[in-house]
């Protein structure tokens, strides 16, 4: 049984970049919500004080530790909002950790929207794991996590049937930094990113598998396989951002597309194209969803929802959800609909 709120819903923050600090403020701004304590592996933030690092005027008085099992072991929380990695290989011993100390657990892990596609011993022992200690451990963000799955489950809610889904997440990379463009290619030259893609260091999207998983199993579709194809956006233009420049041939992003399949058919297809300064060649950016069935549904939501802010907007804003739900490793077709709530977080607890 969970333990019955009637105060401030306490919350461990770990992971400290840009995500982390963005939830942390959102938390500070929420009433009902608390920050109580940080983890950090960035050497250069240990022992520095939460407010500082988030740019606060005053102090918080609360030290951003290295030692995490520390910070879960001596700090009473309700819930860990946890922005560390994209890869359950890297994140599945951190959730169990906070799981053994009595966490929930919030993660923005990309592989966690639907872990058991490609962990599934790692998925069953965590969901054990937290129904031993009766917490519950969510995967979400924008993408995977709400655009390109949650959003799709929902609107698929008013159909009679439904052949096919096909949908497109057009965005602008040009905010992003050094890491982001080098696992897009953004950039290279043709051959650079075909021998990128071979050797690893260029990714595209991480998410498709999860995202496909997730709609098959929200709408009850056995899938026999899911691919995905990823091909360089070459540029007509020059294009430049403060990272990095791109001359016309040099390739500008990475379209990544996957594919749900059942007998050789798609009945899933998620496309993601991503480039920096697509208004260069005209393109707009924007989110597209198309269900072809009884009704048909088309939805375009231009520009794109901002990646940043809707990340970090769900994260916070799935607190009542998971600390509501039952036990155990859940997705978010799991929970209730995710909504902005703008009230005091203790008034769900009392």
């Amino acid at each position: 049984m969970k333990k019955h709120l009637q105060e401030a819903v306490k919350v461990i923050h770990w992971g400290l970049g840009a995500m982390g600090q963005g939830m942390a403020k959102l938390v500070l701004n929420r009433p009902g919500l608390e920050p109580v304590g940080a983890i950090v592996s960035t050497p250069h933030k240990v022992g520095k004080d939460l407010g500082t690092l988030l740019g606060l005027e005053k102090p918080l008085d609360i030290i951003a530790l290295d030692d995490y099992q520390a910070v879960l072991g001596g700090t009473d929380a309700d819930v860990v909002l946890l922005a560390t990695s994209s890869f359950v290989k890297d994140v599945a011993p951190q959730i169990k950790a906070a799981i053994t100390r009595g966490k929930n657990v919030i993660t923005i892990a990309e592989e966690m929207a639907y872990p058991w596609v490609d962990a599934p011993e790692e998925s069953t022992e965590i969901d054990a794991l937290a129904r031993k200690h009766g917490v519950t451990v969510l995967g979400t963000g924008i993408n995977p996590g709400f655009v390109l799955d949650t959003l799709i489950i929902a609107l698929s809610g008013v159909c009679f049937d439904i052949q096919a889904i096909k949908a497109r997440r057009v965005n602008d990379l040009s905010p992003f930094g050094p890491t982001v463009m080098r696992t897009q290619g953004v950039g290279t030259t043709p051959a650079e990113f075909a021998a990128g893609l071979k050797a690893g260091s260029i990714v595209g999207h991480i998410g498709f598998r999860q995202s496909i998983s997730l709609l098959a199993a929200a709408l009850g579709w056995e899938l026999d396989e899911i691919k995905e194809e990823r091909e360089p956006i070459i540029s007509k233009t020059h294009r430049e951002t403060a990272h990095v420049k791109v001359a016309p041939g040099m390739v500008a992003g990475c379209k990544h597309t996957g594919y749900g399949l059942k007998d050789g058919k798609a009945l899933i297809t998620l496309e993601h194209p991503q480039q920096i300064q697509p208004e260069k060649e005209d393109i707009a950016t924007g989110d597209y969803i198309t269900i072809e069935g009884e009704p048909t549904i088309k939805l375009q939501i231009r520009p794109e929802l901002p990646g940043g802010i809707g990340t970090i907007a769900i994260a916070v804003n799935m607190i009542p959800q998971v600390i509501q739900a039952p036990p155990g490793l859940v997705t978010m077709k799991d929970l209730p609909v995710p909504a902005a709530y703008l009230g005091s977080a203790a008034k769900y607890f009392a």
